[in-house]
């Protein structure tokens, strides 16, 4: 079964305050589109063709650049627009599961937000900032280069992600040019935080 470039869940000029129009076009109609159609070309064929994209992520490692790079770019992006949305931004209610567990884990909200801002501001050259649940339900913050994820049998901390931040160049470029801590801290005032509470209880399971 081949992968499918997702639809965007809002309009591409969605976030302008955030990404601009021309930016989430190039972003998802070229680059992500681009990982889908090599994805599938890169597992047609093989025992991989029929397996669902975690199953592909689990062995991206052992299975070549193709499978590891465009797997990857297809997973990272398709989690990357849901986690966004044009009415968010707030953070979740210290009572709710989530914010429980970001409390708990970090410390507060602020502790959080500081850990993940690092990540995505220190990340060399191209790559992705991270928050994740481990296999004790536990949470945490990493960074991957390139289109890496914390999915994949390749990276040094595993574990599901919840809410990715893309700070490849192509991400900002055009709006921010090199101000990568300027579209760090704007991400914050869009995360759809209902979805990443949505992948947060269904992790930990």
């Amino acid at each position: 079964m081949a992968f499918k470039l997702p639809k965007l869940p809002y309009k591409s000029d969605a976030l302008k305050k955030f990404i601009g129009k021309r930016t989430m076009e190039i972003h998802h109609g070229k680059h992500h589109n681009g990982y889908t159609t090599k994805l599938n070309a890169a597992i047609k064929g093989t025992k991989l063709e029929k397996k669902k994209i975690e199953a592909i992520l689990a062995v991206a490692g052992k299975s070549g650049a193709g499978v590891r790079n465009n797997g990857g770019g297809y997973y990272n992006h398709s989690l990357f627009w849901k986690v966004m949305s044009p009415s968010g931004g707030k953070a979740p209610a210290a009572k709710s599961k989530l914010g429980a567990a970001i409390d708990k884990d970090f410390g507060s909200f602020e502790k959080f937000q500081e850990a993940f801002t690092t990540a995505a501001k220190t990340q060399f050259g191209s790559g992705w900032a991270w928050l994740c649940v481990d296999k004790k339900g536990k949470l945490f913050v990493s960074s991957t280069p390139n289109q890496d994820n914390p999915l994949m049998d390749c990276v040094r901390k595993k574990g599901t992600p919840i809410l990715g931040l893309d700070v490849w160049e192509h991400a900002y470029y055009l709006k921010y040019q090199n101000r990568r801590p300027d579209y760090v801290s704007n991400f914050f005032k869009v995360i759809n935080w209902k979805e990443v509470a949505k992948r947060f209880t269904a992790a930990t399971k």
